[in-house]
């Protein structure tokens, strides 16, 4: 037990430095596009869209491949290389020059993007399969926790250089890189590694294979509508506080550090509790039904105080990931858990292609000089739309779901 407790600490540590690194650069994005491009709030938010898409498309051609080497040699040896990867992204846009830069770094982010699949994984590798939903929300825990600190530390430092934070995010990964060379042991047993089978490398391939188990297909993809529609807040985030309330870069901090707080508390405190008051079911599409309500609420908040209040319900929302998580990965064996996770991670990454495309376009469609109308929150109401039918479809796939443990042995 005790090596079990120090392993999902030393994940928790790692998930966690890492998503500050992530959250210390999102208040300065909009600025450096500016600087970089001459442009507006409006176009700079298609070049956000722009790099999201970057990324996601890497993300979602490697991730299937990072999942089966994990399967195979293990999931330390992948997590170093996401790591090490990211460090190099930021100092490229610390150093960037032009836009295309930044586009380069969000690339080679993308193909070495693999420290959210492998965490799970490893999550996956060390948990039984009652203990997998709430150790699935302690790494949400680990993610807010992270949104706590990162966007405060890149609000404060990019009013001082909007490069610094790059510099700063650089520095705290490869620490996170050196505490998993020298700290983090690995967690997959020999005995439980496999051989890597080519045709599950393929992005659509590996997803393919795990909507062959009963009732998977249909969470699947209610998972991949939710995803769809919860990318129009890291898409448009910045730019519709920046657009609506005139915020600056370290109000935009702030905003999200009290985003990380509520994940912390739903994710690290709540998902456990619900799901033994409600069940796996019922906190699932509970959940899904907070994520719509909170979703719609968003494109109708007109003052600042409104959109701190309906994060409330939002993040309520939260205890239907990692619950909807742990009951996927009770579905597979054990030795296909990197798979599992490959292959979700590559389903999120085309939401985050599609996600951002969509919420990049309408947040300019109906802010930039041609917009018919104006109304900034556009994006809020057709992420509540999709929300509203991945809700629909949950509800009615939990009705085939099969319960199998296959963690168990």
């Amino acid at each position: 037990m005790s090596s079990k407790r120090a392993a999902i600490i030393f994940i928790f540590i790692t998930v966690l430095v890492d998503v500050i690194g992530v959250g210390i650069i999102i208040p300065v994005i909009p600025t450096l596009i500016r600087d970089l491009t001459g442009h507006g709030l409006s176009e700079a938010a298609a070049y956000g869209g722009g790099l999201l898409i970057a990324f996601a498309g890497m993300q979602f051609l490697f991730s299937p491949v990072l999942g089966e080497f994990s399967d195979k040699y293990g999931r330390r040896p992948v997590l170093l290389l996401s790591l090490l990867g990211l460090s190099i992204d930021y100092l490229i846009h610390a150093f960037a020059p032009t836009i295309m830069w930044l586009f380069t770094g969000r690339i080679l982010a993308g193909i070495c993007g693999a420290s959210f699949t492998v965490a799970n994984a490893y999550m996956a590798d060390i948990s039984s399969a009652e203990e997998k939903a709430k150790n699935f929300g302690l790494l949400g825990a680990a993610f807010g926790l992270g949104f706590i600190i990162g966007p405060s530390i890149g609000g404060i430092f990019g009013a001082i250089d909007v490069r610094l934070p790059f510099y700063i995010a650089a520095g705290i990964t490869f620490a996170n890189f050196l505490f998993g060379l020298f700290v983090i042991p690995e967690s997959l047993l020999p005995e439980n590694r496999r051989d890597i089978i080519p045709k599950k490398m393929m992005p659509g391939v590996s997803l393919a294979h795990i909507g062959k188990y009963a009732g998977l297909a249909g969470l699947i993809l209610a998972l991949f509508l939710a995803n769809v529609a919860g990318q129009a807040l890291p898409a448009t985030w910045n730019f519709f506080t920046m657009e609506m309330y005139d915020w600056n870069e370290a109000q935009v901090g702030y905003s999200l550090s009290f985003v990380g707080l509520l994940v912390a508390i739903v994710q690290g405190g709540l998902v456990g509790l619900a799901v033994e008051k409600l069940g796996q079911k019922g906190a699932i599409i509970i959940g899904f039904c907070f994520w719509t309500l909170g979703m719609f609420l968003f494109s109708i908040a007109s003052e600042a105080w409104m959109i701190y209040a309906f994060l409330i319900p939002y993040a309520l929302g939260g205890i239907a990931g990692p619950t909807l998580q742990g009951l996927l990965s009770n579905q597979v064996r054990d030795n296909e858990q990197g798979n599992l996770q490959g292959a979700l991670t590559s389903m999120v990454s085309i939401t985050t292609i599609l996600g951002p495309a969509l919420a990049a376009f309408l947040f300019y469609a109906f802010t930039g000089d041609t917009a018919i109308t104006y109304f900034p929150g556009a994006p809020y109401v057709a992420g509540a739309i999709l929300l509203l039918l991945s809700t629909l479809m949950v509800t009615y796939a939990m009705r085939k779901i099969v319960p199998k443990n296959f963690s168990e042995g």
